[in-house]
């Protein structure tokens, strides 16, 4: 594992960009790459504002050009946009203009439902649960033929939440696998809760035939908004590909240092 594709820095929920690049270093990468929180359009529940990257991305910009020279990591200047259903077009246009180096597109909402919480789903029925998931999947493959996005992130978000852990079926995996092997969108291995409460990476490796079957490729994020998160989850994240032998797509994002 030379990259890191999947980090964050102040400028969405995570940690100063000189420390993630010194945790970066010292984990032993050569890239990384700042993907912080963006939502392009705003939706009913105000959901914008806690992704604001659209607002400050030319000052981290600059902040990753001032630094660029004071270390011998490559630096890429992406996002992660959430996927919003019926703002491909504005979502387009918004990317095109910004010019970052590469987007990660993940799925934090759906329509009334949040997958950034377990709030909503403790009291929920069996059936209501199953629905939210099945409503995650219809999201993610439409994030995915949209092709806005170069990368496909945490693919299976809701597995991190207790309440919908192990409501994803097979046949959900597999609708993913078919849309990502029609696509240029490259999904990636995540490693944000595999020392929390998941314990493992995502896509659940149980799951990964129906991606392998279709060779479909991976590229590596450790989803990490601390030093400390960086500097445990690469070697992780290294180990996790290794064992599934996960085929690693030839990902290289032309800008940067």
């Amino acid at each position: 594992m030379r990259a890191d594709l999947h980090a964050h820095t102040t400028y969405s929920d995570g940690s100063p960009l000189p420390e993630m690049c010194r945790a970066a270093e010292a984990a032993g990468l050569d890239a990384v790459g700042f993907t912080d929180h963006l939502i392009v359009v705003d939706d009913d529940f105000g959901r914008r504002e806690r992704y604001h990257l659209v607002e400050t991305y030319e000052r981290r910009r600059e902040a990753i050009e001032r630094f660029r020279p004071r270390t011998d990591l490559t630096v890429w200047d992406a996002a992660e946009v959430s996927y919003v259903a019926d703002a491909e077009a504005e979502t387009a246009d918004f990317l095109a203009s910004a010019g970052f180096d590469y987007t990660i597109g993940s799925v934090h909402f759906a329509g009334e439902y949040d997958y950034t919480t377990a709030a909503g789903y403790a009291d929920a029925s069996e059936a209501e649960r199953r629905a939210a998931v099945e409503r995650y999947v219809d999201a993610v493959v439409a994030a995915v033929e949209s092709e806005l996005f170069d990368v496909l992130g945490h693919l299976d978000l809701p597995e991190r939440m207790a309440p919908l852990r192990g409501h994803a079926r097979r046949s959900d995996y597999e609708r993913v696998a078919v849309a990502l092997s029609d696509s240029a969108t490259v999904p990636e291995i995540n490693a944000g809760r595999v020392h929390d409460s998941l314990g493992r990476v995502h896509p659940d490796p149980a799951m990964l035939d129906a991606f392998l079957e279709r060779d479909v490729s991976f590229v590596l994020g450790t989803d990490s908004h601390s030093p400390s998160e960086s500097e445990r989850r690469v070697p992780a994240l290294r180990d996790a590909a290794v064992e599934r032998d996960v085929p690693l797509a030839d990902f290289e994002p032309a800008v940067g240092r």
